[in-house]
């Protein structure tokens, strides 16, 4: 799902790595909007049980001592959990990375399957920006001139993420939306061998694809 919707609850996390299966969270941040404005925060630091990783720390920041004290993860992710309810979820690259952790960690505590809908701005960016050589979330905030500092920390890539989640949802206003003929998913700009075409949004269930001219 890339279209835009005004209610939603903007998310990200910090972790001590990119494996959901061997690396943990270590932040958890999330704003919920309403009708285009932010109503409520809810941001918790979480203590992994074990070190973090220099590496981790050179790019988020959060060390040892910043987690001593801070609760774990499954209160983290009950809060989180009490917090978005059944809310659609929206965040930067979240299909490929932060909801893959909250799938594990909600399969692992409670043993079911989180199944929250969600909009990934990674992907509503390319759509909505394919003239951009790039897509990371400050590439997209510095297009619309907006504050990039703070970032890899999950509540300011939160502030950032929901403000340019809008200003890509006035975009959308003005763009027509091209529907998979075979699934009726959406279908998104890609860049290939040959260049730019149309692939479904559902790829790999679906692998429609079409020629842009």
């Amino acid at each position: 799902m890339t279209k835009y919707v005004p209610d939603y609850v903007v998310f990200d996390l910090e972790t001590t790595g990119i494996n959901p299966v061997s690396d943990d969270i270590i932040e958890i941040s999330a704003l919920k909007v309403v009708n285009g404005k932010i109503v409520e925060e809810f941001s918790s630091l979480i203590n992994p049980g074990r070190p973090i990783p220099y590496q981790a720390t050179r790019v988020n920041h959060i060390t040892d001592k910043m987690v001593e004290n801070a609760p774990d993860l499954e209160w983290g992710i009950q809060k989180f959990l009490d917090f978005t309810g059944s809310h659609i979820l929206v965040g930067h690259n979240i299909h490929s990375f932060d909801l893959n952790f909250i799938y594990d960690a909600v399969m692992q505590l409670y043993g079911k399957e989180f199944r929250n809908d969600y909009i990934d701005t990674l992907t509503m960016s390319k759509k909505c920006l394919p003239q951009l050589p790039g897509h990371k979330l400050v590439d997209i905030a510095a297009y619309f001139g907006l504050d990039t500092s703070g970032a890899h920390r999950a509540l300011q890539d939160c502030i950032m993420n929901q403000q340019c989640y809008e200003e890509m949802g006035k975009l959308q206003e003005h763009m027509t939306m091209v529907l998979c003929p075979k699934c009726g998913g959406e279908m998104v700009r890609r860049n290939g061998m040959f260049g730019e075409f149309y692939g479904c949004i559902n790829f790999p269930r679906c692998r429609f694809t079409k020629n842009i001219r």
